[in-house]
């Protein structure tokens, strides 16, 4: 694969979205056109399945399953063909988060719900991986958009965050690039992604992509 996939992780309101356009709005300075997209979505079909999960409460099962059904489609139509041809993709949510939601906040089987992602995205790995970790409870205060994830509330939210940090430590690729959220802007959280990014990818101006 000629390309990269860089995704961003975090509890709910995070910031996660905000960060992606910075980040993008950088690297197109640089004269690359990353490709943008989320989970669960990024495709038509996909999108279809998010209505679904988002919109009521399911067994957990029935809810990971169908994230990973969006997730293979999300891969055959969106991330393979971007990888292919030498593609940045900055991707709002992916693996690691079936195991912070799925795996550690709804208690399913850790190994299993890994074995699940490794199907689904036939191996696939993130070259880079930014998690930002805010405070749960300053997170969904802050969250914009109030699916049923945020409304399971705080206790939820800092199982979730359990989840990712056991799936950082589990890790040992280096693609974490954790960041404490306190009073940092946009910009300079910004900054601190293009600083590891430029170094991992090899970046400068100039690039196209």
């Amino acid at each position: 694969m000629k390309g990269h996939l860089i995704t961003f992780e975090g509890t709910e309101g995070a910031g996660k979205s905000t960060l992606i356009r910075h980040v993008e709005k950088r690297l197109r300075a640089l004269g690359i056109r990353p490709v943008i997209t989320r989970e669960p979505g990024g495709s038509p079909v996909a999108e279809k399945i998010r209505e679904v999960i988002l919109a009521k409460k399911m067994d957990s099962w029935t809810e990971l399953f169908l994230y990973e059904a969006s997730r293979a489609e999300h891969l055959a139509q969106i991330i393979w063909p971007a990888l292919a041809k030498g593609k940045i993709i900055l991707c709002d949510r992916f693996t690691d988060s079936s195991l912070a939601y799925q795996g550690m906040a709804r208690g399913l089987p850790w190994a299993k719900v890994k074995a699940l992602n490794h199907l689904a995205t036939q191996g696939l790995i993130p070259k880079m991986t930014v998690f930002l970790d805010v405070d749960p409870g300053r997170g969904l205060r802050r969250a914009k958009v109030k699916t049923r994830f945020e409304k399971e509330g705080v206790r939820f939210q800092k199982k979730v965050r359990k989840g990712f940090l056991k799936a950082a430590a589990e890790d040992h690729t280096g693609r974490w690039l954790k960041i404490s959220v306190r009073s940092q802007t946009p910009e300079e959280l910004a900054d601190l992604v293009m600083k590891k990014l430029t170094k991992r990818l090899k970046l400068r101006a100039g690039k196209k992509r």
